[in-house]
């Protein structure tokens, strides 16, 4: 047994060097962009967008449903917290369903809850019919989560995967957006039925899009998952270099399967379940949830039009969202979870983010936020809670809003990567819980203190990154599990 894991890490390495070699003596172009590679990422995102609709739906339904059906301010609160319940189980089931299932079978999987929580709530006239199909948007949203950031991780050429992967926060915001202005002018009924959409165009484009040539190799179906690669790079791309590479790991892994969750205990994955969890806790407890469920209630306690101020918020998330794509696989993952000391050294330094002199963790920006957030509540100032909300979801959008899931797609191997994926999303997803419930006590307690407490929680996230986060940027997945098992 101790022999087993050690000539698995030699073997790999001896891939990894020749890897490395490659790209030194610059063959390192791992296809363009095709077709199938878009169409199959367009048909995963839907399934993030109908998960922002899930969320941003409550906000412009609430006053319709609690009129139409009569519903208490309890009974609307529960409607909206089951979400959160069904996210907890989906994220439970999440690993199991993309290991059993495949990552297209899994989005198969959540289209079907997704469709059906919809259509529930859009014919519902009465509060446990709303409640079930809410719950099932929620398991959609659980699942999702995590199915969509690995499939595109592993289908992206490493040139480009952080961008492609970062594109789920723009569809995020869209999707948010759409869910608000959309609410604003037809009735809620009608908003369900709208959302229904992005569910049907997914179901459409699951008919033609390849499975994930990694989990195919995995599960030793070798020819469909050359196949499947060769489709998404193109008929006039040699996948020669690709496929053996991805044969030759999953190889390696069969001599040990290890894919029960007691292996995530032990220490050759210690780090990659660590980084993973560490990121999501920092990125939910800094007050990602409070910011986005409650931000009408923010703008609200500091006299700022809430539509002026929630309209302003998505425009420049949306903005930093665009940027974000831009540069994630310029600067890498590692940099955009840090900022420079003098901010105009990181636009100066050129392409290669491994140059930056004098970084610091870019949750500090973060914590610059919460100081605006806690001088503006403090003072009731409206534009200075404007300026605190815009830097915190900047900050938040380029950074730790996306990047985390990237992270945890890329670092976690193959063979554990569904248990150690439902551990993460269940993390992800009692974190999002804990700051939802707690945000309105907190706020009650302190309208300003509540900021600062998260941007202490985000300012201590900057040994964490320096110390246990890796850049992923330019390697192949198997390059990079297999440095992290080392």
């Amino acid at each position: 047994m101790g022999k087993e894991p050690l000539l698995q890490k030699v073997r790999i390495q001896e891939d990894i060097e020749s890897d490395k070699k490659t790209r030194v003596n610059g063959g390192d172009d791992d296809g363009p962009i095709t077709f199938v590679l878009l169409l199959t990422t367009l048909t995963a995102l839907w399934g993030t967008f109908s998960y922002g609709t899930a969320a941003g739906f409550t906000s412009p339904a609430q006053t319709g449903m609690m009129e139409g059906l009569n519903l208490s301010l309890a009974e609307f609160s529960f409607f909206g917290s089951v979400l959160t319940i069904g996210g907890l189980v989906g994220a439970a089931l999440s690993g199991r369903f993309a290991d059993l299932f495949g990552r297209r079978g899994a989005l198969w999987v959540s289209n079907s809850f997704c469709m059906a929580g919809w259509l529930m709530i859009a014919f519902s006239q009465a509060t446990w019919s709303l409640d079930i199909g809410r719950f099932l948007l929620g398991v959609a949203s659980g699942v999702t989560s995590y199915v969509v950031p690995v499939y595109i991780v592993e289908i992206a050429p490493k040139r480009i995967r952080g961008a492609f992967s970062a594109v789920s926060m723009l569809v995020m915001c869209a999707s948010m957006a759409f869910s608000f202005l959309v609410g604003s002018v037809i009735s809620w009924q009608n908003l369900a039925l709208f959302s229904t959409v992005p569910c049907v165009l997914e179901f459409a484009g699951l008919f033609f899009i390849p499975e994930s040539p990694r989990w195919l190799s995995r599960n030793g179906r070798v020819k469909e998952s050359e196949v499947a690669l060769q489709r998404l790079r193109g008929n006039s791309t040699d996948i020669t270099k690709e496929a053996a590479e991805i044969k030759k790991y999953m190889e390696n892994l069969q001599e040990s399967k290890e894919d029960g969750f007691l292996e995530l205990f032990k220490p050759r994955y210690s780090r990659a379940v660590i980084v993973g969890i560490g990121l999501l806790v920092l990125q939910q407890l800094g007050g990602l949830s409070g910011y986005t469920f409650y931000m009408s209630s923010i703008f609200n306690k500091a006299g700022f039009p809430n539509n002026v101020g929630v309209t302003i918020a998505t425009v420049v998330q949306a903005t930093m969202s665009v940027f974000g794509l831009i540069i994630v696989d310029k600067f890498g993952r590692r940099p955009l979870l840090m900022v420079l000391a003098d901010f105009k050294s990181l636009l100066l330094n050129g392409c290669d983010g491994h140059d930056v002199f004098g970084v610091i963790h870019h949750r500090a920006v973060v914590f610059v936020s919460g100081v605006f957030s806690y001088a503006l509540l403090e003072n009731y100032t409206s534009i200075s809670t404007l300026i605190g909300v815009l830097v915190f979801l900047t900050s938040m959008t380029i950074g730790m809003g996306g990047i985390p899931w990237v992270i945890v797609s890329e670092m976690t191997p193959m063979n554990i990567k569904g248990s150690s994926g439902t551990l993460c999303n269940i993390t992800s997803w009692s974190s999002n819980w804990f700051v939802s419930y707690t945000f309105n006590f907190l706020f009650q307690w302190s309208s300003s203190g509540v900021f600062f407490l998260y941007s202490t929680i985000s300012g201590m996230g900057i040994l964490f990154v320096m110390k246990m986060v890796p850049e992923t940027r330019g390697r192949s997945l198997e390059e990079i599990q297999a440095d992290v098992a080392r």
